[in-house]
């Protein structure tokens, strides 16, 4: 089966970030048995072995991160069986692209049972929640001005904690290549 790490404000070959193949191998050394850097903004597909949890991985191949370039960052696990359902759920679809200026998924600690009280917007109305799957939040953000929205500032305001987002295109391009 294969997974996929978010990671959280990584950028390849940025200060405390790795290189695509230094994040590669940092998976690989940890057990997968395959590890593929997705475009350069912290995105890993990988496989492991049946004997080993994607949980231990991830861990080992963030501690190795840490020690190597300084990346303290957290990464949230998804199986790509679960991505591609969320793709077929066309949640952007009833969308005009031309009114929004990016559809966003923000993935959340697995952890999290309940989502306290999201507003169904921003106060600047600068980004717009249309969906909550309980690990996943869908949502649009708008350019108010020369800034657009942020979900990812928003969302970690409101929860206290860390997560990260991706456009939605990205998440489509993932399946359709490694689905």
């Amino acid at each position: 089966m294969k997974y996929v790490a978010f990671f959280r404000n990584l950028n390849l070959g940025r200060p405390n970030c790795p290189g695509k193949t230094q994040l590669e191998e940092a998976f690989v050394r940890a057990g997968a048995d395959f590890a593929s850097s997705f475009l350069t903004n912290g995105t890993v597909i990988f496989t492991v072995p049946a004997s080993t949890t994607t949980a231990a991985v991830l861990a080992s191949a963030q501690r190795t991160l840490h020690l190597q370039c300084g990346l303290g960052e957290p990464a949230y696990l998804r199986g790509l069986e679960h991505l591609k359902h969320l793709v077929a759920l066309e949640p952007f679809a009833s969308i005009q692209r031309s009114e929004v200026h990016e559809c966003c998924v923000s993935f959340l600690p697995p952890t999290r049972n309940t989502l306290p009280g999201i507003p169904a917007e921003s106060r600047r109305r600068d980004v717009e929640v249309l969906r909550i799957t309980g690990t996943e939040v869908l949502s649009v953000s708008h350019k108010i001005g020369n800034t657009p929205g942020s979900p990812n500032a928003f969302l970690e305001k409101i929860l206290d904690e860390a997560v990260t987002t991706r456009a939605w295109n990205t998440v489509v391009r993932l399946v359709k290549r490694h689905g």
